[in-house]
């Protein structure tokens, strides 16, 4: 399963913002400049001659150039219109990675993912249909394998039960992967990506950050929710409901160990495993003197955000208030106005979330007490520990995020 090409992706967003917003021109110059990328990439790819190839991925530029301009005269793009826009980054990869392999005397048959990964309509973040996703990994990726041919095929995408195009959200190329390995039934399944495995915090932040030899899938899937970014957050689930062993290596070092993320991981002499972080938070307090000694006050309240579709990260509640935090910020107007009539209703956005990750943190003495005696400068806006033996996690401005992760890097593993 294969991701589109470097920051495809994002540029691909620009685009369609830039569409969207009228600026067509704009629009369809950012097109033409990934186009080059894309066949400057090809050309370093396929030392014989990348011709072939180039106008092969044409028509995927062509569709991409019309569907732009479409947007730009509607000023808008719906959301099935979206996914399909975004899909084309990881059906062109899928083509590219079948020829080059095959340009290598390898087996490869490439496959269109939208005939194989079914889904819901929820665009944007497509929830797979696991039972008719694996029937069609059977008839259709099975028989490939047991005649020793390799398929290839795009990450992120899927199709709905009517046909159109889905994607699962960003990073759910690692996913597909996890959901194919479990259909398939798979002795392993490898995340290969651009850094040593999972680390002890991200290098991007904390230079003086290693790799973890081992994970349990408990702690990994904290991380992963959490913000470490070398994995989707949903990646890990159908690997732990079969079993499968997960391994996250470096495709610029493979012979680098990476890290195994298995059942259960010991803990080691460090009582952290790693700190992850994640920005683009938003708290949101609710205050009220109905919640007083009143039943069924917090299941009214959590409808609110469920009717919205939106998930909350953190919890934490008092006698007369409750207070949770979102990164999904789209729907945040909506369900203020639908909280406001509850109850008093503050918003702050611009916040992060840290979070320390390891084996029985619930259970450490003295871990508290490092931790906040490391950042005893910074101001804690909300805390949460005890739903998870695993994670101790707070709420900080987002401005001092990176150097509070540095600050907690160096007191738990320097």
């Amino acid at each position: 399963m294969v991701s589109a090409i470097g920051d495809t992706t994002d540029r691909l967003i620009e685009a369609l913002e830039a569409a969207a917003a009228g600026e067509e021109a704009r629009a369809l110059s950012g097109l033409s400049r990934l186009q080059r990328d894309t066949e400057r990439v090809l050309r370093e790819f396929f030392a014989g001659g990348s011709a072939a190839v180039e106008a092969e991925l044409v028509p995927f530029f062509d569709e991409l150039a019309r569907m732009a301009r479409a947007v730009a005269v509607l000023h808008s793009v719906p959301a099935a219109g979206r996914d399909h826009f975004l899909a084309h980054g990881e059906m062109a990869a899928g083509i590219v990675v079948a020829r080059a392999l095959a340009a290598r005397s390898l087996p490869a048959v490439g496959l269109d993912s939208r005939e194989i990964v079914a889904t819901d309509d929820r665009f944007g973040r497509a929830q797979p249909d696991l039972q008719e996703t694996e029937k069609r990994v059977r008839q259709r990726i099975a028989p490939l394998c047991e005649r020793g041919e390799i398929p290839v095929a795009a990450g992120y995408i899927g199709s709905s039960h009517a046909g159109a195009t889905t994607t699962l959200g960003r990073g759910g190329s690692d996913y597909t992967a996890a959901l194919l390995g479990a259909a398939l039934e798979a002795t392993a399944v490898q995340i290969w990506t651009d850094v040593d495995g999972m680390m002890t915090a991200d290098p991007r932040v904390v230079p003086g950050a290693r790799p973890i030899p081992t994970i349990s899938f408990d702690e990994a899937s904290e991380l992963a929710y959490f913000g470490a970014r070398v994995l989707h957050p949903l990646t890990l689930a159908p690997a732990i409901e079969k079993g499968i062993p997960v391994r996250v290596k470096n495709s610029r070092r493979p012979d680098f160990p990476g890290t195994e993320i298995l059942a259960s991981a010991e803990s080691g002499e460090d009582p952290v495993r790693s700190i992850a972080f994640k920005k683009g938070i938003a708290t949101v307090d609710v205050v009220t003197s109905r919640m007083l000694m009143a039943s069924g006050f917090l299941r009214t309240l959590f409808d609110v955000f469920a009717r919205w579709d939106t998930a909350v990260d953190m919890v934490s509640t008092s006698e007369i208030s409750v207070s949770v935090t979102m990164d999904d910020l789209s729907r945040l107007p909506e369900i203020r106005r639908d909280l406001e009539r509850l109850a008093q209703v503050d918003v702050a956005r611009d916040r992060a979330i840290v979070c320390l990750v390891g084996q029985d943190l619930k259970f450490t003495p003295g871990l508290a007490a490092r931790m906040f005696r490391t950042i005893e400068d910074v101001n804690v806006l909300m805390i949460s520990q005890g739903a998870s033996r695993r994670n101790v996690s707070f709420v900080v401005e987002e401005r001092e995020v990176e150097p509070v992760v540095r600050r907690l890097h160096a007191e738990f593993f320097e």
